[in-house]
């Protein structure tokens, strides 16, 4: 059963026959965890053919009120204020996966440990995404937390400084994995690859109001690096280098662990997807 203000907010945009459709649908998809329409037409319970099936369920996924701004923003807007208060501190978490030919963008709300999607795009191409691609995506949904003080997550994909620059202009906070081969400026004109900054398992360093580069140099930006001990027999083979704005090694590190463990849907198969 759909919680009361899904009901009421899906009643306004759709018919009463619409609304019912969808009540079935969203049943289906979760009894047979399945989003394939040709094995949600074969158990559609309507009385019809099942080439009437498929028209019918294809010409509802075609409304033009079945969109992300206008059904699911307002249910996230109101989730909000039940659960979060004005100011509170809230994650967003920033990922990419591909399966084949899908190529999936994906902005999430991170809550008690789980990733709830708040805006996806499909790009028209394969490989990693770039800054206008990433900035566009973020553009649909910072409006919806106007009220609360935003932390972006990103992993090394995301590692643009450029993109650590737009988000300060944005008034969001941020903390963005970088790649071993950016370089910090750590005197007048000195310049050190984070690989080669001497931290070692065990060991954690953090840079205050930088210079940071991987082509052209932004100032102002912290550098949280954290390399994690070894643990009975198992070696972390990468440090932690982290683009932020937090103001110390403790905030940032609490904040991008919150991307762990949140990421099952995003995990490439072999068989190309699930």
């Amino acid at each position: 059963m759909l919680p009361t203000f899904y009901q009421t907010h899906l009643q306004k945009q759709l018919t009463q026959a619409q609304f019912l459709l969808l009540t079935i649908l969203l049943n289906l998809i979760q009894s047979e965890k399945q989003v394939r329409l040709e094995r949600l037409v074969r158990v559609f319970p309507y009385p019809i053919t099942t080439e009437s099936r498929r028209r019918k369920l294809q010409r509802f996924l075609d409304l033009p009120q079945l969109t992300i701004s206008q059904i699911w923003f307002p249910l996230i807007t109101h989730w909000l204020t039940l659960y979060c208060r004005t100011g509170q501190t809230v994650s967003l978490a920033i990922d990419r996966s591909q399966w084949g030919c899908i190529n999936l963008f994906m902005v999430s709300l991170i809550w008690e440990r789980r990733a709830i999607p708040l805006y996806w795009s499909l790009l028209p191409k394969l490989g990693n995404s770039n800054l206008e691609e990433q900035t566009l995506v973020l553009q649909q949904v910072l409006p919806l937390f106007k009220k609360y003080k935003v932390i972006v997550l990103g992993d090394r994909e995301f590692c643009s400084v450029d993109l650590g620059d737009w988000l300060r202009t944005m008034g969001v906070s941020f903390c963005l994995r970088l790649k071993k081969n950016h370089c910090l400026e750590t005197e007048n004109l000195i310049w050190q690859r984070l690989d080669r900054l001497g931290v070692k398992p065990g060991t954690s360093l953090y840079f205050q109001g930088v210079k940071v580069r991987k082509t052209q140099p932004i100032a102002g930006f912290d550098i949280a690096c954290k390399w994690k001990r070894d643990y009975r027999g198992v070696k972390v083979k990468d440090a932690w280098f982290i683009l932020t704005d937090l103001g110390s090694l403790p905030k940032a590190l609490a904040a991008y662990k919150q991307r762990m463990g949140i990421e099952e849907m995003f995990r490439d198969c072999k068989s190309g997807g699930y």
